[in-house]
């Protein structure tokens, strides 16, 4: 008699992660998430670990986070996982501003930004 059970929103053989509010803008975010689209896990892994972007380290506790989900939530096994989607979305902009010359004033955007990251089993060919 209960309610039908929720469809999942990817496929049996993926899992996502999805990261909100980070303090970055969209574009900074995207050369990041760029960098580690259709790799591995362990090759992103330690790209992002040794990338000298400052956001680099909030992607991969994301990718971590997928690679957990994947192998606790979906049974997947994690030697086999490639970063099949790695997308950004704009957040909310802080709007701020400064004093500027002859009564002026200098608006400043801090933009944030949310990262959607999705792994996806791969069978090796041999």
């Amino acid at each position: 008699m209960g309610k039908d059970k929720n469809p999942r929103r990817v496929a049996e053989n993926e899992a996502m992660a999805k990261t909100r509010m980070l303090r970055t803008s969209p574009q900074k975010l995207n050369l990041v998430a760029a960098m580690i689209r259709g790799k591995k896990v362990d090759k992103a892994l330690a790209d992002l670990t040794f990338s000298k972007k400052r956001i680099a380290q909030d992607v991969r506790k994301c990718l971590q986070s997928a690679i957990a989900n994947a192998e606790n939530n979906h049974n997947l096994d994690v030697d086999e996982l490639v970063v099949a989607e790695a997308f950004v979305g704009k957040n909310l902009v802080m709007k701020r501003g400064r004093p500027r010359a002859r009564g002026r004033f200098g608006r400043i955007m801090k933009p944030f930004s949310e990262l959607t990251i999705k792994v996806r089993q791969v069978e090796e060919q041999a």
